[in-house]
């Protein structure tokens, strides 16, 4: 258990997947109002950076006006399944991340059934670490290697993650996202405190649907009735060691369509502050 108060450990953070419909400007100022200095940005949300075409450097001007850092743009999709297509993609948007002033990239493998055997899955990640490790390094980017839970996911365990990581000697390039819905999902009991640059917190409320057949849209904001147990995964995560960010990424359209999520996310922060006060009780 955690020795001090992990209420005063915990940072949290923001994903614009909390608030998609909302502008820059306006996702950064949502975070502001919570107390929030860590954002990500996403490169999938129609109207909106990055596809959009808004400037990088505009991005950055507004972060610093708002009083935010960007600790990532997520994501590089099916990072794992390289090719020069892929390349010219993790290109631009390492480009842009620099230029924008992200501290981060995230890097999600593909989750299509592909790519999913034993014999293909550490070589196919292993050669794209590998690939992927100058373009990061050359400008200043840590990549953020998030294994999903989903059964059809080529890269599901954290562990092999950081096997591959250690092989190519690239710990000062790479960390893990520890995702407390995909590490449910994947059943992984080992977490990785000290190779964890980020975590991602959601929970799961719906008591019908099994495990196996949960999926993003299930993913709501942490409360009580959480399945997923994210006070527990939080709480190891601190006793571990880590106090980077804790950025709420959920996917559900109930909460992409709350009139007022800042109140919403608000009690799920003290929710879980109190929690882990309890946890540590």
């Amino acid at each position: 258990m955690v020795a001090a108060n992990p209420a005063d450990a915990i940072a949290f953070g923001l994903n614009h997947m909390a608030a998609p419909k909302l502008s820059p400007a306006g996702f950064f100022g949502l975070a502001r109002s919570l107390g929030i200095e860590a954002v990500e940005i996403r490169n999938d949300l129609a109207g909106n950076a990055i596809l959009d075409g808004t400037a990088p450097e505009a991005i950055r001007d507004l972060a610093a006006e708002r009083g935010v850092r960007i600790v990532s743009i997520n994501a590089l999709q099916r990072f794992n399944a390289w090719t020069e297509e892929r390349a010219a993609e993790a290109i631009a948007l390492a480009d842009y991340a620099a230029a924008c002033g992200a501290e981060a990239l995230v890097l999600v493998p593909k989750n299509d059934g592909t790519g999913t055997g034993a014999e293909e899955r550490l070589p196919n990640l292993m050669a794209a670490l590998r690939a992927l490790k100058p373009i990061l390094a050359e400008r200043g980017l840590t990549g953020l290697v998030e294994p999903l839970g989903f059964a059809v996911s080529s890269l599901r365990l954290k562990s092999e993650a950081v096997e591959a990581i250690a092989s190519l000697d690239a710990g000062e390039v790479f960390e893990l996202v520890h995702d407390t819905f995909h590490h449910h999902l994947a059943g992984e009991a080992a977490i990785f405190p000290e190779m964890t640059g980020l975590v991602h917190i959601s929970g799961v409320s719906d008591p019908t649907v099994a495990v196996s057949r949960l999926r993003d849209d299930h993913r709501i904001l942490v409360g009580a009735d959480d399945r997923l147990g994210n006070l527990q995964q939080i709480d190891r995560l601190l006793a571990g060691g880590y106090r980077g960010v804790f950025s709420f990424e959920p996917f559900a359209a109930e909460v992409h369509a709350l009139a007022d999520p800042a109140a919403a996310l608000s009690r799920s922060m003290a929710f879980i502050a109190a929690g882990l006060r309890e946890e540590a009780a």
